[in-house]
């Protein structure tokens, strides 16, 4: 199963911070995906300081979070898109850029196929503050699925190796968390 780390801002409070919490996770985790988010303001030198730090790690897929322009300009490997951004998978594509974009139920998820992203986030599984009521591990199932020949991550609520496993038993073929790997 496939791992997929999602930054959050609120995990480090400075530059020195980040470097420190981007290491740690690195260090002691194995990650095949990984995306610089930040929904305040897009930092270029945290963009940049993110895609240094995964290239040292030798990640393989980097991606940052809704901006195309940046994603080209600093050469990430791809873009995770949010759920309000499909007329922007085709600019990302054209751009030869990975997509990944964000789904919550079926009718995202055939936008997404339609549209030829590469790869989904489906969500929430578990129980995530702020995130509404959990779709379940039947839904995830379901999900999987329907979005065939998409590459499906779970996500939401994923904070221990038990949830993962239940993830990778649904079908999923990877597991996106921004708390599992902060947890440990």
């Amino acid at each position: 199963m496939k791992s997929y780390l999602i930054t959050d801002l609120s995990f480090y409070d400075s530059l020195f911070s980040f470097q420190n919490y981007l290491g740690d996770i690195y260090q002691n985790f194995h990650i095949d995906f990984a995306c610089y988010r930040d929904k305040n303001s897009l930092s270029l030198e945290y963009a940049k300081e993110f895609l240094f730090i995964s290239k040292k790690y030798k990640i393989e897929n980097i991606l940052i979070n809704s901006h195309i322009e940046v994603a080209k300009e600093l050469k990430f490997n791809g873009v995770h898109l949010t759920s309000n951004q499909f007329d922007k998978i085709e600019e990302a594509k054209k751009a030869g850029l990975f997509v990944v974009i964000s789904t919550h139920n079926k009718k995202e998820i055939e936008k997404a196929k339609l549209l030829k992203a590469d790869a989904i986030t489906f969500s929430p599984i578990f129980f995530t503050p702020n995130k509404g009521k959990p779709k379940g591990v039947e839904e995830l199932k379901k999900a999987v699925e329907f979005s065939s020949p998409l590459k499906c991550f779970a996500l939401g609520g994923i904070i221990s190796d038990e949830q993962k496993e239940i993830c990778k038993s649904a079908g999923a073929y990877g597991f996106a968390s921004i708390r599992y790997f902060s947890v440990k």
